[in-house]
């Protein structure tokens, strides 16, 4: 019934936000206030570690959507703060329609009235709230200044609207005062894109270069960590681009300007793509901007900025070729630019080539320990399209050499076990796995991944006749937990010797630990028909920590 009176139920809300927002949206239903009906839309402040405002709106097409002005929220998540407002209009579905029709009336009618109101009385009225609404007299006055063409207060208007001193009390924008100020930025640059819809695109194109340059220098001072800076800082750029679209300013000096750009101090507050502008730049523009990338590419080889730049550029033009040869001049150590190139070669139908490519990385990195793995599954996987299986197994060996990694094991497994020969393939990699473990013996960080190899292979007898002496408390406690059945008093044996070491760290992570390791012994007495002993050592145990409230409270919750 609710469903129909609103348009939206429980199901839909959980859709939207996902099980766990929508069940920490169920606890805030006490906090929603202020809650108002529009005609398609709802509103209400949700008063959480701050108050937040939350929208609902209930589109014909669309369907049920939400925003949220909380660091979630603003991130385009449907939140939890999203679903108690949703859930409080369902707890009020009967008096949804009546306040809906409430709000059409109170809309018609404050049309009505403005409609009535004679010139004079409209001015008072705009008057009166501009002496009330900076924000609004500000937009007016940008509006005005824009009609009649006084560039000079647009100016000194955008500026004053971009600035970032009057948000940095102590020098910088603190997160608290980021969203204030990025309203104001978004503000500029509204009143851009209205130069550039009246006709002065000219002026826009050249305020819109100062206010960039201007974000630029205060990126560095504004802690920006929901990105609502960042996002107004794009729609600056983003009128910048209609305003060049719609002015076509010199090519060639705004070929110098857009790689200035990409390669100042300042291009970490929006992400600015030349290609973007290639109808305004035109085919003079282009070969500009492609002249300037490549002696700034020459002046400086290993420039992040400047590589990714000239990619672009090559990539654009569709050059398989130049843009082999361009990744060729710095070939990544971990094979990620062999990769690239093989995959822009896949791309273009070039099969062969792209495998010879991938190929190379592997030898080109084989001394490596670290090689980006998405090279070896590259190349794994042509092999395997092709039926090559014993080459896969020789590289995934040949990378399990070089590594002595657990993942690398499970890999030469699974291709070993593909090819069925994993029995030979294990004994030489556990042999290789049992030397490590002893030339590292006292000095391995983790334990030996022997023992994680047999763990992982479920091999508990073998692991247990290598664990000794070698093995670290993280495996010995999987080694128990896989032979509590099997080897129920060597597995006891480890709990209570890992439970004894938990009995002076305190805090709930190492008490909730502590009580797993009970569980688990408790386990083993069963199966060996000693419950009584087990009584009593946890009688022992909880009178000599007794002191540890909340201890004895998790202990409790435990049965133990």
């Amino acid at each position: 019934m609710a469903r129909k009176v609103v348009g939206f139920g429980e199901d839909d809300l959980r859709a939207l936000a996902g099980t766990r927002s929508f069940e920490r949206g169920q606890g805030y239903l006490d906090a929603v206030s202020g809650l108002e009906v529009g005609d398609g839309s709802v509103t209400a402040s949700v008063h959480g570690t701050d108050v937040y405002e939350v929208e609902l709106t209930l589109g014909e097409d669309d369907g049920l959507s939400g925003w949220c002005d909380c660091p979630y929220g603003q991130e385009g998540n449907f939140c939890k703060h999203c679903v108690a407002v949703g859930l409080t209009v369902l707890r009020r579905a009967r008096t949804i329609p009546r306040q809906r029709a409430a709000a059409r009336a109170r809309a018609s009618g404050l049309e009505a009235w403005l409609t009535a109101l004679s010139r004079d009385e409209l001015l008072a009225l705009v008057r009166e709230h501009i002496a009330e609404d900076r924000g609004l007299r500000r937009r007016l006055e940008l509006r005005a200044a824009a009609a009649r063409s006084d560039l000079g207060t647009v100016r000194e208007r955008i500026l004053a609207l971009i600035d970032p001193r009057p948000f940095a009390r102590y020098g910088y924008v603190e997160y608290a005062d980021a969203p204030g100020y990025a309203q104001q930025v978004a503000e500029a640059a509204g009143a851009l894109r209205a130069l550039t819809a009246d006709g002065q695109a000219a002026q826009a194109v050249g305020l819109a270069e100062e206010a960039i340059r201007v974000l630029g220098e205060a990126c560095g001072e504004i802690d920006d960590s929901d990105g609502v800076v960042g996002q107004a800082a794009a729609a600056v750029a983003e009128a910048h681009l209609e305003a060049c679209e719609a002015a076509r300013p010199g090519p060639e000096r705004l070929a110098e300007w857009l790689v200035g750009q990409v390669l100042g101090d300042g291009s970490g507050v929006m992400d600015l793509d030349p290609l973007d502008y290639a109808e305004a730049l035109g085919p003079s523009g282009l070969a500009r901007l492609r002249k300037l990338a490549a002696e700034a590419r020459r002046r400086r080889p290993s420039g992040w900025a400047e590589r990714y730049l000239m990619e672009r550029l090559v990539k654009a033009e569709g050059d398989v070729d130049a843009l082999v040869a361009l990744h060729a001049q710095d070939l990544d150590p971990s094979g990620a630019t062999h990769l690239r190139i093989a995959e822009e070669l896949q791309s273009a139908g070039r099969a062969d080539e792209a495998l010879t490519w991938a190929e190379r990385g592997i030898r080109d990195c084989a001394a490596e320990t670290y090689i980006d793995g998405r090279l070896v599954d590259y190349v794994c996987a042509r092999y395997t399209e092709a039926g090559r299986s014993a080459d896969v197994v020789g590289v995934r060996r040949d990378r399990f050499r070089a590594e002595l990694s657990l993942a690398a094991y499970q890999q030469l497994r699974s291709a070993a076990q593909a090819a069925q020969c994993w029995g030979a393939e294990r004994a030489a990699a556990l042999a290789a796995l049992r030397e490590d473990a002893r030339r590292e013996r006292g000095g391995r960080y983790g334990g030996p991944v022997l023992i994680d190899a047999l763990l992982d292979d479920g091999d508990a007898d073998a692991a247990w006749r290598e664990a000794e002496g070698i093995a670290d408390d993280r495996q010995w406690e999987h080694l128990a937990g896989l032979s509590r059945e099997t080897h129920p008093a060597e597995a006891l044996a480890v709990y209570l010797r890992l439970a004894e070491r938990l009995k002076e760290p305190t805090g709930d992570r190492a008490y909730e630990h502590l009580a797993r390791l009970l569980v688990s012994a408790r386990d083993c007495h069963r199966v060996l028909g000693t419950q009584e002993a087990f009584t009593g050592y946890l009688a022992g145990l909880r009178a000599e920590l007794k002191r540890r409230r909340k201890l004895m409270s998790i202990l409790d919750r435990c049965g133990l």
